[in-house]
């Protein structure tokens, strides 16, 4: 329950695609903060996103929003190829306190040491919008590996494959086969699966390689291998064509830890398997709402002054590795960072 005391921290979305109801479920879910103001150049965007979701105000586009008022909170939701446009926008408008973006966070380090520049300068918190890192399940898991429980961390396999029709696999359809606004398999998929490795890992991949299977624009799917210091791997099938998948494991020489729904699990009972000689030790974690979770994590930024779970530096270095990954996969070589 909200206290006299407590602050309630203003949202604006910008962009309000799919993604974007997700973020405004979190505002209704709640009590710390409120969806104070949307915006999109799409009119009927608008229409079906204020059919579902209550917002005082909404503009057609971001400099209207900006004039307007002012917001703890932006929240980008729009098309990849833009993220590093509008985030340094928001940073240098002094409307703004932080910014939440949507993965990918953009489509290059460069452009990713420019949009976190933005937000040094301007005082600005911007933090990368992976809702997986602040689900209870992951944050168990990540305490498990820390403390030992699966002994010398060695690998890491997960996969992220959602098995769409291909002849709907077209880039007029949607953002995700569309080159030009930003998609791609290791854009919309592997991101999860790099950021999660390498957060496992506490580091940066030392090599790595790439394959795909190419679509209309886009790769459709990928198979990528990170090699990590002392030999230790993460070993990544992602694609918009295998059937659906979405687990994660993590092998030591004294344990594993399994997640059979490791990504989208809004609202599902989820596991976590902990693998010892032992025997299994089967951890269950009620359905809950991962944007919630992320959301009250950045109000909790804004309020005590800590550190954002994902840092700025962090996402540099992930679009490096995407950098890197887009690399391998038009060269067919190995790629050393």
């Amino acid at each position: 329950m909200t206290t006299e005391s407590q602050k309630v921290y203003r949202v604006a979305l910008v962009g309000t695609g799919g993604i974007a109801r997700g973020h405004a479920t979190a505002c209704e879910n709640s009590d710390r903060a409120e969806l104070a103001a949307v915006c999109d150049v799409s009119d009927e965007a608008l229409e079906r996103f204020t059919q579902q979701f209550a917002v005082p105000y909404v503009y057609s586009s971001l400099e209207e929003m900006l004039e307007a008022g002012e917001y703890d909170i932006a929240v980008i939701c729009v098309w990849g190829v833009l993220h590093a446009q509008v985030g340094m926008q928001l940073a240098a408008s002094g409307r703004v306190r932080a910014v939440l973006c949507e993965k990918p966070f953009t489509q290059s380090e460069a452009e990713a040491r420019a949009f976190v520049a933005a937000g040094d300068e301007n005082d600005v918190l911007v933090a990368e919008a992976f809702k997986f890192r602040h689900h209870p399940m992951h944050l168990k898991a990540e305490e498990i590996v820390r403390q030992g429980g699966i002994g010398k961390l060695l690998n890491v396999r997960s996969t992220f494959c959602t098995n769409v029709a291909y002849e709907t696999r077209r880039p007029e359809y949607n953002w995700r086969w569309n080159r030009g606004q930003g998609g791609g398999a290791i854009y919309d998929l592997a991101c999860y699966n790099v950021h999660h490795a390498r957060n496992i890992f506490g580091g940066e991949p030392e090599i790595v390689f790439a394959a795909q299977t190419k679509g209309v624009e886009v790769d459709d799917a990928a198979y990528i291998s990170l090699v990590f210091a002392g030999g230790r791997t993460a070993q990544i099938s992602v694609g918009f064509d295998g059937w659906p998948s979405q687990y994660a494991e993590i092998s030591g020489d004294g344990g594993l830890l399994r997640i059979a729904k490791a990504w989208n699990n809004e609202n599902q009972d989820v596991t976590l398997e902990h693998h010892t000689a032992a025997g299994v030790e089967v951890i269950e974690f009620p359905p809950t709402h991962q944007f919630t979770h992320q959301l009250e994590h950045l109000c909790d930024c804004l309020e005590n002054g800590q550190d954002h779970r994902i840092s700025p530096q962090n996402s540099i270095a992930q679009m490096r590795v995407l950098d890197a990954i887009a690399e391998s996969m038009q060269t067919g070589a190995a790629v050393r960072l």
